[in-house]
This record gives C-alpha cells, structure tokens and sequence, in this order.
C-alpha cells in the first residue's frame, strides 16, 4: 500500500506532489476486510504492551477541518480496550496554559507505559495556528521545531512510540464534508464559522505544514502522510501504519511476559514453601 512516510529532514517536500486520492487499484471491500483484520491484531498488540510495559504508543492526528480527524479515532482506535486508551484535544490555549511554556500543556497527556494516547491536534499548532494568524512573532515560533524534535526524542528514548499523521484532504472535498454537515442534523453540531474562514488561508496553512514535514520529519517520530478524500482508504492507512510501527516490538513484549511470568512463578512458589503449602495442581 503506497504511502507517504517522512523520516528525515527533506527540504525539496512538497504536498501537492501527494494525491489526496486513494490509489487506482485499491478496494474499498477488500479495505474493509483487512481493516476488521488489523483491528483485531492491533488488539493482540495492545494487550501484549499493557502486560509488557516497556513501551507506550502516540499518535498524533493533524489535519485541515474535516479531513477526519475524529473519523480515524473513531474506526480505527476503536478497536482497542479503552481501558488503556486516551484522546486528547488541543484548542486555544487556557491563561493557565499560556503562563507555561508551549510544551507544557501537551506533556502532561503523554501516554504512560503500556498505554495509548491520541492527540487530535497537538503541539503542532504551535507552528501552525500561531504562525498562520500571526499569534506570536517569528523569532519566537521558528525555534519551536527544534524544541518539538527534542521533545519527540526524549519521548522515544523513554519507549513511546510516535507516529504522526497528517490527514491530506483536497479543498473541494473539505468544501462538500462542510456543506454536508449542514444538511445532516446528526453533524450540523460540529459546525464553525471558523472553518470557512480558515479555507481563505489554505495556501498559507500548505506553506507551514510543508515547513512542519521538512524540519520535523525523523526516524523516531516519522510523518505518515495520510489520503483522505476517501474515509474508508484513510481509516486502512493509519491502521496500518500503527500496526506495523507496533510489530517491531511484538517478540520483545512477550519476552518481557515470559521473563515476568517465570519470576512471578517463582515468587508464588517460594511463598507456599515458606507456608508449607501443596500445590494441587
């Protein structure tokens, strides 16, 4: 499955050389299908992490209104317990927020060991939002990339994987999910202003996340660009992309398990000497 994938600085990245549609080949049955199948490995995978509690998972969800953010939350990290799941919103900052530094707000909903977390937004907004509306000055939002990269790897350093997603939709198609909304009562709820406003600085949003994908780009915190004119090949794309950043780990977690499952044992059966106990097993 043909994907986008940043994992280095890349002055010459450019979005509109990246289709907003799904390859020519691909099945929305056949997506469907191996989607239900990766929702119940990325289950097994889950599992095996919250035992293992050597790593934790981030996901990081940007995109434009209605590329879908809350749809690929909703399809794909559905499919784990959310027992060990949370989904964390990022908007205009609080007066508390905005008396810390920009990081501060978004570290405290970094993912513990063994457990997901979902920015459906995120510290990027910092480079986006601020530097688009012109919120802070220059100086200060360009040395933000190099404060985000090092946040990033000391994240990974302690064992989170990160996976980012930019959710790449079209201006026509971001036009018809906004003008569907306000025909359907069950969506005309998540209806903005804002969204039609922000479509008149399209051309300069491309210009700063192009910024974002080429200084923000690095093997342990890699941008996936994401199709997403088509909901169905996007829900397929970052359930991929999560469970294969996940496979690499799967032989060192149930290692982890079996390791902790012998010392475990080990300690039941020195309690029941020490009680004089008979396993009757």
């Amino acid at each position: 499955m043909p994907i986008t994938r940043l994992t280095k600085p890349d002055s010459k990245f450019r979005l509109d050389d990246v289709s907003t549609d799904p390859p020519r080949e691909a099945s929305k049955q056949e997506a469907a299908e191996r989607l239900r199948d990766l929702g119940k490995e990325l289950l097994e995978l889950q599992e095996l992490m919250w035992g293992a509690r050597t790593h934790s998972v981030l996901i990081v969800l940007q995109g434009r209104d209605a590329a879908g953010k809350d749809g690929a939350i909703k399809n794909v990290v559905g499919a784990l317990n959310p027992r060990g799941v949370a989904v964390s919103s990022f908007g205009v900052p609080t007066k508390e927020e905005r008396e810390h530094d920009f990081l501060w707000r978004i570290h405290r909903h970094a993912p513990r060991a063994g457990e997901f977390a979902i920015f459906n937004r995120s510290h990027y907004e910092d480079v986006l939002v601020v530097r688009v509306h012109d919120l802070a000055p220059k100086s200060l939002w360009s040395e933000r990339y190099d404060h985000i990269n090092d946040f990033e790897e000391l994240l990974s350093e302690h064992g989170t994987i990160v996976i980012k997603f930019f959710l790449h939709i079209s201006k026509k198609e971001q036009e018809k999910r906004l003008l569907e909304r306000e025909e359907d009562p069950s969506t005309a709820w998540k209806l903005n202003v804002n969204d039609w406003k922000e479509r008149e600085v399209w051309d300069e949003y491309t210009e700063a996340y192009e910024d974002v994908f080429r200084r923000c780009s690095t093997r342990h915190a890699p941008w996936h660009i994401v199709p997403a004119d088509a909901k169905w090949y996007r829900n397929l794309v970052v359930a991929e992309a999560v469970a294969e950043a996940m496979r690499d780990h799967r032989d060192g977690w149930l290692k982890t398990l079996e390791r902790n499952g012998r010392a475990g044992r080990e300690e039941v059966e020195a309690y029941r000497r020490a009680k004089g106990i008979r396993h009757k097993g």
